[in-house]
């Protein structure tokens, strides 16, 4: 039920891409950057000198500055450290008691920590909407829109598209800004992905505000 022991693996090139069946584009008036769930903890299971890491970090790394120098929004998910099996859950049957009641542990990496003015919203579930104030966040601040980064790809970075899209929120996951437990489970989350809830684009189109390519 702990982590796997995760083989690096390549990050996905522009060219390897899935087809979007919707043609939506970034609008930084409209859109917050969400750093999901990249914790120390998680981080671990990882050769972190190996792909896909060193490019995973320095992905979000750019695409935070960006949104600071655009006025986008910067919120994070972190689930906590030292969790009753009643606050896991259903978690605790299938991954365990999670993380450890370590601060390191349970730290956002030091390489896309969060900068003033970000929020951290504590989550719980694979989802960032579900017990978090995620939505409200969106709708005070009036966007409609969320750039999705970190780990992992078929698991929570999903869900959380997908739980965008059913709130009616426009979801963006970025190809080469999340990583997961495989080459094949990172594919076949941005494959689902892009047919079913979300625009999948990549790291240089957000930046350079380019149109992901639609079916």
């Amino acid at each position: 039920m702990a982590l796997p022991a995760i083989a690096p693996y390549p990050m996905p090139t522009a060219d390897e891409l899935p087809a979007n069946r919707v043609g939506w584009t970034v609008d930084p008036s409209r859109a917050v950057l969400l750093v999901h769930d990249l914790q120390n903890y998680f981080l671990s299971a990882y050769d972190r000198s190996s792909a896909p890491i060193p490019e995973l970090l320095s992905n979000v790394a750019e695409l935070k500055k960006t949104a600071a120098r655009l006025g986008m929004p910067v919120l994070y998910t972190a689930q906590p450290g030292g969790q009753s099996p009643d606050e896991r859950g259903l978690q605790q049957d299938f991954w365990g008691p999670g993380l450890p009641a370590d601060p390191h542990a349970a730290a956002i990496a030091e390489a896309v920590a969060p900068d003033e003015g970000d929020a951290v919203l504590t989550k719980w579930k694979y989802s960032g909407f579900v017990r978090t104030d995620l939505l409200e966040r969106l709708r005070e601040q009036g966007r409609d829109q969320i750039v999705v980064t970190g780990v992992y790809a078929h698991i929570g970075v999903l869900m959380t598209a997908c739980d965008a899209w059913m709130q009616d929120i426009q979801a963006f996951v970025v190809a080469d800004a999340v990583a997961d437990f495989s080459a094949g489970d990172h594919a076949m989350a941005l494959r689902w992905a892009a047919g079913k809830c979300a625009v999948v684009t990549s790291t240089r189109a957000v930046l350079d505000g380019d149109r992901s390519p639609s079916a």
